[in-house]
């Protein structure tokens, strides 16, 4: 309090200054003293919000200068593998390239050496010496297979760029996406992701004829996608064009749901709907081409990490790149602002973060993994 005080007398006292600007910088503008805010104190705010395509582009090309890079490193590639990294982000990968380049003993930093540092910042140290079963991988392999298949098969999914079931920190599998930034999103584009998700659990039915704990990550992304959906978006038929999503954030203090028991029954009913028929596509899907999943499985376990070009030899080109036959979910569009998450999520550790309608699409999540276990 005695602080905050003495800022305002500082900023608004009686002592006259003139050409005197005032800057001050925070991540919690929520919390700050309503006294901060009035007219002729911290009154005008710039949000800075996470540097897109065209930004993280200049900030590679500022931290890049100073490196001996390969002739072959494309930055427009570098800065698509990124989406979500802040600046300190971009400038960590270029100075974990070039230690992953040295300890190679190489004089310049090629390619191969950037996608290492954006793999170990997103997804944490290789653990190679692991123990796990010749079963716990085969499932693992198949898992990922899965995710790849269903991604590659759906218009809006976002395209993969690799597959890897060697284990980074607590994760055993992961898949790494290009996303697309978009900043308003349509029901099939997010039913599309909620498919892909559950493609992995799909792929272990089928191939297994039961289904682990290693889902959990996916689970969890879809009930929240599909929570948002439904309750925030207006993008449900049954509860029809009505947000209960509260932007002042007071609802999370209010022993109240801002909707009846009935209502609540109902919302709980279509979310289960949503993504059991999510799930069920994702089966259908896999079951077509099930023989193209069991090559793909079986090349992963062999190469333990497979990039986009093994999937276009083996599914073909990608369907949607031309904008192919697969028919879309049948149901209204609706624009939305788009939602997104940030750090790689594991079973030991699920992401706690809660929707958020008004946050930049595919930026709080700082890549676009899907991790196993």
């Amino acid at each position: 309090e005695n602080t905050l005080n003495q800022l305002l007398t500082e900023m608004d006292g009686f002592a006259t200054n003139t050409g005197v600007i005032i800057l001050a910088a925070t991540n919690r503008a929520d919390i700050l003293d309503i006294a901060l805010l009035r007219a002729g104190r911290f009154d005008r705010q710039i949000h800075v919000e996470l540097p897109d395509l065209e930004e993280r582009k200049a900030i590679f090309k500022v931290h890049m200068e100073p490196l001996k890079i390969n002739k072959t490193v494309n930055i427009d590639f570098l800065a698509k593998q990124t989406p979500g990294f802040s600046g300190a982000d971009i400038a960590n990968v270029c100075n974990e390239s070039a230690l992953i380049g040295a300890r190679k003993n190489k004089k310049v930093i090629d390619k191969q050496d950037f996608m290492d540092a954006i793999d170990r910042i997103i997804g944490g140290l290789e653990k190679r010496n692991k123990i796990i079963s010749q079963h716990e991988k085969k499932v693992i392999a198949y898992h990922e297979a899965g995710h790849a298949s269903v991604s590659w098969l759906l218009e809006y999914a976002n395209p993969l760029v690799k597959v890897t079931i060697v284990p980074r920190g607590k994760s055993l599998g992961a898949a790494w996406y290009l996303p697309e930034e978009r900043q308003i999103t349509t029901f099939d584009q997010m039913f599309d992701e909620m498919t892909a998700a559950l493609g992995g659990r799909a792929s272990e039915e089928i191939n297994f004829g039961k289904v682990s704990t290693g889902a959990l990550n996916d689970l969890e992304k879809v009930t929240k996608q599909a929570f948002a959906m439904v309750t925030y978006f207006g993008l449900n038929e049954v509860i029809g064009n009505i947000s209960y999503y509260d932007s002042t954030g007071q609802q999370e203090y209010s022993f109240h749901k801002p909707y009846s028991e009935k209502t609540a029954e109902t919302i709980d009913k279509e979310i289960s709907k949503m993504v059991e028929k999510a799930y069920q596509r994702a089966k259908s899907l896999l079951l077509k081409n099930k023989s193209k999943l069991v090559i793909l499985a079986t090349l992963l376990l062999e190469k333990e990490v497979i990039f986009s070009e093994d999937l276009e030899k083996i599914f073909g080109k990608r369907p949607y790149d031309d904008k192919g036959s697969i028919e879309p979910v049948k149901t209204e569009k609706k624009l939305t602002k788009k939602t997104k998450k940030s750090s790689p999520k594991t079973n030991d550790q699920p992401d706690k973060k809660t929707v958020e309608k008004e946050s930049k699409s595919q930026v709080p999540e700082k890549e676009q993994t899907d991790t196993l276990f």
